[in-house]
Parts: C-alpha cells; sequence; structure tokens
C-alpha cells in the first residue's frame, strides 16, 4: 500500500493583539515571524505575520497569525488548510458531504485560490490550490 501525502498546506492562528502574540510564537519556537503583504481584496481589515516558508512543500506546514476583523482569536481557533490540484473539485464536494462553502473559491493573488467551509461539526477549514 503506497504511503499517502500529509494534505496540510497552511494554518492560520487568529489572534486580537498582533504584537503580543507574535512576540509569544517568536519567544516559545525562537523563531522570526515576518509581515506579509496582503492581496488587494483582504482590505485595510487585515494583517498577517508568516512562520518561516516557502511555497514549496516542506517538512511542515507553513502558516501565519492573522488579525482580522470579524475573526477573534479563540473562538475559531485555528483554521487548516488543505492542499489539492484545482480546490473547486472539492469545494463541489463539501455541502454533499453535510458541510457548507462559506466562501467559493476565490483568487488571492501570487498564493492562488483559496475555497472556506465548514464541516459537519461547524469547524471551518479551507482548500488551497495554486490553479
Amino acid at each position: 500500500m503506497m504511503q499517502k501525502e500529509n494534505p496540510v498546506v497552511w494554518f492560520e492562528i487568529y489572534v486580537d493583539d498582533m504584537e503580543r502574540a507574535q512576540k509569544f510564537y517568536e519567544t516559545v519556537f525562537g523563531t522570526s515571524l515576518e509581515e506579509m503583504p496582503m492581496p488587494e481584496a483582504a482590505g485595510e481589515g487585515m494583517k498577517m505575520v508568516s512562520f518561516p516558508m516557502t511555497m514549496e512543500k516542506t517538512n511542515g506546514a507553513p502558516g501565519a497569525l492573522v488579525k482580522m476583523q470579524g475573526m477573534k482569536a479563540g473562538g475559531n481557533g485555528t483554521v487548516v488548510y488543505f492542499g489539492s490540484e484545482d480546490s473547486a473539485i472539492e469545494e463541489a464536494r463539501v455541502e454533499a458531504a453535510g458541510g457548507k462553502v462559506l466562501q467559493s473559491k476565490m483568487n488571492i493573488g501570487e498564493y492562488g485560490f483559496a475555497v472556506m467551509a465548514t464541516d459537519t461539526e461547524g469547524n471551518t477549514f479551507g482548500i488551497h490550490s495554486l490553479n
């Protein structure tokens, strides 16, 4: 039986105080986080600070701390993004499987495309593809 690759490609940890959260993660993990440029579609209400990463698969899923209007820390917890060849494929399966599509496939600039959905338990997750 062939070993399947871990499908997780991105995570976001929502925060209320970016400076405090960034300091915490940099201290706990002995790393540096870097501010990410935001696509125009994100508007003014979003700031992201990323963990060390490349857009190629590595030994860990890249991710970021996110301060975003309407997304409180704790309540939404962590949003895991699953990798896909074309996120529209999995998007088409979400509702039939008992979930709900929150944001249909959207262009996120140089980072590709993403779909936001909820599972049968109400957890939010994303699906990411470069196409």
